[in-house]
């Protein structure tokens, strides 16, 4: 057995005001499971995306999540569940005043392939994504989102909350 306190474990740099990576504190070797919290314009992804290998569990425990999908929005309440499969496209938001607390499971622990689609202004379009983990001129780790197809930066986070919505 293996058992974590989910504020022990260190905040991760993602476009939520908390995201905690409970996988490896766990010990699991089959199956990925995050914590997260977000703020009002939060996001669960850098990215709407798909897995190619990983199928994805969201566990809404607090708040109302709500899902960009292929069929459109759809909302997630507190003690409601969205399962994704293999390939299919998604971006979960906290589009409401009340803070989102919520579990995402996903197996197998490979992702295979994650295309990422963002808005790019230079291109006028949604296009593929990267991301890199760099250090700003604090010292400080941060995300930045860029197309592929003219590397543009499309996107820019940091550990913990942030103003408004993340993008």
């Amino acid at each position: 057995m293996d058992r974590v306190r989910i504020d022990d474990v260190e905040n991760d740099v993602q476009p939520a005001a908390v995201m905690r990576k409970l996988t490896e504190p766990l010990g699991l070797t089959d199956v990925a499971i995050n914590y997260y919290e977000l703020e009002s314009g939060d996001s669960f992804a850098f990215a709407y995306h798909s897995h190619e290998v990983q199928e994805e569990v969201f566990c809404v425990l607090s708040g109302t999540a709500t899902f960009e999908t292929g069929a459109g929005p759809v909302e997630v309440g507190a003690d409601e569940i969205v399962r994704f499969g293999r390939e299919e496209f998604q971006r979960g938001w906290n589009y409401g005043d009340e803070r989102v607390r919520a579990f995402a499971i996903g197996a197998p622990l490979e992702y295979g392939t994650q295309p990422k689609l963002r808005y790019c202004p230079d291109c006028d379009a949604e296009t593929e994504g990267e991301l890199d983990r760099i250090e700003d001129a604090e010292g400080e780790e941060v995300v930045v989102a860029h197309c592929v197809e003219c590397d543009t930066e499309t996107g820019r986070w940091h550990r913990g909350s942030m103003d408004g919505e993340v993008s």
